[in-house]
């Protein structure tokens, strides 16, 4: 049934903190180590050379060969099985370095650790040396036997060198903006260093870099060094013809210097389609919200002035971007701002009670500042709004983000920007809305030979070509940095908007791929995320998409055909011919995440509604972990949706269950989600929150009333849970994510009549990221018992680091329901009596 505005979400409290039971650990069988033989001939000549020159006294032949085993130069250690033991190693080794470590993945699901180690001194490289030594001898002493691990699984062990930080995308991007320039001209790009803890080593880093760039007739721009995320950049104007050094990855450039973590092209804005401007039509008029914004949006310089606006936006131009931004320019920013603040104006919804904080970081043509790393903006940006002795927003718990790099699509290494919005969601306790991306670019769809063909397939036959043809292109339309982020909710775009059928007309070029299917639009990007966690974690609707064919050969090529008065959502406009009060028409992941955004907020302002001052009361971590759970709560597969990907994606092999759902979650990640369930109950459906805090291996109990008007009801019931929380992170460190929570499967599912449903994500993929969620579904009778109680237990599993003692607050959205049981959630809000009033209204909670 809809939601009912009138049915608020009702509130439980979890009980019963207790400590995590500990039974027999898992067994986990160690990796095969490598024979002392192969590590002799594989490793062993790397530390004869060492060996050799150390022996001379001779440190400047280390530093001079780029291949050698050096001080002050990056290792990279490649290992079998986990870094875990490399990590407890290195720490026996005073003065060692761990710069940072990661688990790469492959695609069969085996994990691939790299572990990257700095040697600070030629005394490092003399203990290092010696322990490899004294294993080979079988002679470690007490206190150095992890060593033994590290060099019996130590796969390969080398330098860090131009390969490594000039990676093949970037070179190739590098290659094309340099093809037809003159050697001196001047091209800007980003020069990650590898970060050193120590401020005084930093600066000697800092000025080998800032020497070598001076050498080749460059200039540093800017630069940023934040040690909350152990990042350190440099933004650089370099001559076209040392920028060739670098594609060609030449140990004499700027590629061969030993302080270089990467090079990349300077970060290039995403951007969205406005199309189709006319006249707004009729604004009604209200009371300009007064309350101070709980919600951020960065993004360009708006038009503040429009009617649709001007009584909803604070502008706080930090950067000084709105003198550079011609008013017809400013696109982007305009038309989020009306997305969050009216929603889709195509659906007639109330402006939200509370104006947003806007803060510009897109420049002119919505583009990142030229002069800036984008990553020293955000830091900038939101550390303005929530800290300080004069903060600018600190109401703000909801921060919008419909911006990315589209020069840095997520590859298994988090971005900086990414490990930013991570660390600033624990530190502010802030919810970061971020956009998947938009991959624009045509792609094959290899079923079709003709554009007629293809105009005139029946709906089903032209879905499936398109499921198999951006299938088989996964890998090219990955998310857009900082999509990866951990803490952060992820949004992609669904093919959905509220123009009605009958106003779909237009021409025949323009095909709607999915007709009769709900699924993320061809151009939204893809995932997994980080660690292989789900992402993006919803969708959201980012217009019916339409695509157009570009090219024919052995088959077609078609397009994303963007947003129009026929395929998008309307927002307000920048002026254009000489009219002031526009609107227009967009679509895209950007569009989405405001739209998520936006429900984040209805969300807020429901629970502030019912609960007054017992809501608004929680700190901002509750009530934005709280937030987190609610958006992604009600999302779920399509059933159809899911048939098909399944169908056409594979395995064909039903035993192959868990592929199969990984296939689907890269394109619907935990679902679609209907942003009105998400914020009210229903007749028939009862959702409930909750907040905790969870120390150390310790679980909390929240008990779950089941209504006894569904007893003996042989129908479609279900009991579904989302747990969010925001872990530390710790860059730098043996383990990203320090925090893991999950909900054990629980008590009472029997009598419930339910099971675990197909159609989500494998536990074992949902367990990858800060949010946990499960449905069980069941149409056989339950037998519900007089006050039944369901226990859900949320439970603190081992940190992944022992640093980390923080209590984790944790928020957790349940719902029972039973399609068409008239009475459900009035049986359960008699039973919470007196917490919640009917109809809503301010409560003692």
């Amino acid at each position: 049934m809809p939601s009912d505005p009138t049915k608020p979400l009702l509130r439980l409290t979890p009980q019963n903190n207790r400590p995590r039971p500990v039974g027999a650990p898992r067994y986990v069988p160690p990796p095969e180590a490598y024979d002392l033989a192969r590590q002799r001939a594989q490793i062993g000549p790397k530390f004869n050379r060492l060996r050799e020159a150390l022996t001379r006294g001779d440190a400047l032949e280390l530093r001079t060969d780029p291949s050698a085993l050096a001080p002050e130069r990056l290792l990279v250690f490649e290992v079998r099985g986990t870094v875990n033991e490399f990590a407890n190693a290195i720490q026996r080794v005073p003065g060692l370095e761990l710069v940072d470590e990661e688990e790469l993945v492959a695609e069969d699901g085996d994990k691939d650790p790299v572990a990257y180690l700095l040697m600070p001194d030629i005394e490092a490289l003399k203990q290092l040396e010696s322990l490899w030594t004294r294993w080979q001898r079988d002679r470690l002493i007490v206190g150095e036997t992890p060593w033994r691990a590290v060099f019996s699984l130590l796969r390969d062990l080398r330098p860090w060198g131009p390969q490594d930080r000039v990676q093949p995308l970037d070179a190739v991007e590098l290659a094309e903006e340099i093809e037809d320039l003159e050697p001196d001209v001047l091209v800007r790009l980003e020069v990650e260093l590898i970060y050193r803890p120590s401020a005084a080593n930093g600066t000697e880093a800092e000025d080998e870099v800032r020497a070598a760039v001076a050498a080749r007739g460059g200039q540093v721009v800017s630069r940023a060094r934040i040690d909350d995320i152990a990042y350190h950049a440099l933004l650089v104007d370099l001559p076209a013809w040392a920028v060739r050094q670098i594609v060609d990855r030449e140990i004499d450039g700027m590629a061969g210097l030993d302080p270089v973590l990467h090079i990349r092209p300077q970060s290039l804005a995403t951007s969205i389609p406005l199309a189709d401007p006319e006249p707004a039509d009729e604004i009604r008029a209200g009371v300009p919200p007064v309350a101070s914004p709980i919600l951020a949006l960065l993004d360009g310089v708006p038009v503040a002035a429009h009617p649709l606006l001007s009584d909803h936006v604070i502008v706080d131009d930090l950067f000084e971007l709105e003198p550079e931004a011609l008013v017809a320019n400013r696109r982007h920013g305009t038309a989020m701002a009306s997305l969050i603040v009216h929603g889709d104006r195509n659906r007639g919804e109330a402006a939200l009670p509370r104006r947003i904080h806007v803060v510009p970081v897109l420049g002119n043509h919505d583009a990142f500042p030229a002069n800036r790393l984008i990553v020293d903006v955000i830091y900038l940006a939101l550390s303005r709004m929530r800290q300080g002795d004069e903060p600018t927003a600190p109401d703000v718990l909801i921060v919008n983000l419909s911006l990315g790099n589209r020069r840095r699509p997520f590859h298994g290494q988090l971005s900086a920007w990414a490990r930013l919005l991570d660390r600033l969601a624990y530190h502010f306790g802030c919810l970061f809305l971020v956009s998947a991306g938009n991959n624009e670019s045509p792609f094959g769809v290899p079923a079709f030979l003709t554009g007629a063909a293809f105009e005139d397939a029946d709906a089903e036959t032209r879905a499936t070509a398109m499921i198999e043809a951006l299938g088989a292109i996964v890998a090219d339309r990955r998310l857009f940095a900082p999509a990866e982020t951990i803490n952060g909710v992820t949004i992609g775009a669904c093919n959905e908007d509220a123009i009605e059928p009958a106003a779909r007309g237009g021409a025949s070029i323009h095909v709607d791929p999915f007709p009769a299917l709900r699924t993320a639009n061809p151009s939204s990007a893809l995932g997994p995320g980080f660690a292989r966690s789900v992402k993006p974690d919803i969708l959201m609707p980012g217009s019916r998409e339409h695509v157009h064919v570009v090219r024919t050969h052995d088959h077609v090529d078609v397009r994303p055909s963007g947003a129009s008065r026929v395929a998008g959502l309307k927002v307000a406009a920048p002026p254009s011919g000489g009219i002031e009060n526009q609107q227009g028409y967009t679509s895209g992941t950007s569009a989405a995440t405001a739209l998520a955004s936006r429900t984040c907020h209805r969300i807020h302002d429901a629970l502030e509604a019912a609960y007054g001052e017992n809501f608004t009361n929680l700190t901002h971590m509750q009530r934005s972990v709280l937030l987190k759970a609610l958006l992604v709560h009600p999302a779920h597969w399509p059933q159809d949706t899911a048939a098909a990907l399944r169908s056409v994606l594979g395995p064909t092999d039903n035993r192959r269950h868990v592929q199969q759902k990984d296939n689907i979650r890269r394109f619907l990640g935990y679902g679609w989600v209907d942003a009105d369930e998400a914020t009210a109950c229903a007749e028939d459906r009862a959702t409930f929150w909750a907040v905790g805090t969870l120390e150390r291996d310790r679980v909390a109990t929240v008990h779950v009333p089941v209504p006894q008007c569904m007893s003996g009801q042989a129908r479609l019931h279900s009991l579904s849970a989302t747990l969010a929380w925001f872990t530390p992170v710790s860059p730098g460190r043996k383990r990203y994510r320090n925090c893991r929570l999950k909900i054990l499967e629980p008590d009472g599912l029997d009598a419930l009549a339910v099971n675990a449903h197909g159609d989500q994500p494998d536990m074992n993929q949902t367990n990858r990221g800060t949010l946990y969620t499960r449905v069980w579904r069941g149409d056989r009778a339950p037998v519900v018992g007089p006050n039944m109680l369901v226990p859900l237990h949320v439970q603190r599993d081992p940190d992944q680091s022992s640093a980390i003692d923080d209590p984790i607050p944790f928020g957790l959205a349940v719902t029972v329901a039973m399609p068409g049981m008239i009475g459900l959630y009035e049986e359960i809000r008699q039973r919470l009596q007196p917490r919640i009033p009917a109809g809503g209204g301010p409560g003692p909670g």
